[in-house]
């Protein structure tokens, strides 16, 4: 096999993250064949013998892509300080351990629904960059029943923080007598940029599911349950959209 840096090794065993592999490197903690290794070291996992506080690598994670339905109350990160639930503590145990599973993306706690997780750092990157193009479908529920002229504004994109918003998507779903309900199609996802948007047109969000990503939809995986991708729809998702 090719000699490949360190952190890279490490990461893909699932051990940790890049970043931290990193920490481990500078604290004197691996080791490749007894020696102690440093910062931009490389190792063949094939014929070097590597190991982390003196225990060996595990090989490298078999890569997965999970799709997993979010509940509110759920935040998008491997832990938190705090002990408020993740979206790693939805999944089983033999998956939590050892995998490097870690969120692609983000939905913020308020907010359900469709969500990636892998275990491949250069496929987090493919699928989070706004470059790549992977537009996002949500269904949100906004309290009151906002005009057609400001359906047109939020379609035109509603400026935020005084910089510009891509054109978004938007069909009316449904009216109640307090809520209307929309379709929501997106290029970017700043930061909670739905619900600020639908703040400062004057119709807060009530309830906000995003239920598509590029050509991928969550379906009827319940609340809570995840299921890994097949090979189609990977590809499908890592090949650029038109």
């Amino acid at each position: 096999m090719a000699r490949e840096r360190l952190q890279k090794l490490i990461a893909a065993a699932g051990l940790c993250s890049r970043r931290r592999a990193e920490d481990l490197l500078r604290a004197g903690r691996i080791q490749v064949n007894g020696a102690t290794a440093r910062i931009g070291d490389s190792a063949d996992p094939g014929s070097d013998r590597i190991a982390v506080d003196g225990e060996p690598l595990a090989p490298a994670a078999e890569p997965l892509l999970l799709l997993l339905n979010k509940p509110v109350g759920v935040l998008c990160s491997c832990s938190d300080p705090r002990g408020r639930p993740t979206v790693l503590e939805l999944l089983p145990p033999e998956l939590r351990r050892g995998r490097g599973l870690h969120p692609i993306g983000r939905l913020d706690a308020d907010s359900r629904g469709a969500l990636l997780l892998t275990n491949q750092g250069a496929l987090t990157l493919r699928l989070s960059h706004p470059r790549h193009g992977h537009r996002k479908l949500y269904r949100v529920q906004v309290a009151g029943r906002p005009s057609g002229a400001t359906l047109a504004r939020w379609a035109a994109g509603v400026p935020l923080d005084g910089q510009a918003s891509q054109p978004v998507g938007v069909r009316v779903l449904q009216h109640s007598a307090r809520s209307t309900g929309l379709e929501l199609e997106m290029g970017e996802g700043r930061n909670r940029q739905i619900r600020r948007t639908a703040q400062l047109l004057g119709h807060p969000v009530l309830d906000l599911q995003r239920i598509g990503i590029g050509a991928l939809r969550l379906g009827p995986l319940p609340e809570g349950s995840w299921r890994a991708l097949d090979r189609r729809e990977w590809d499908a998702l890592v090949a650029p959209e038109s």
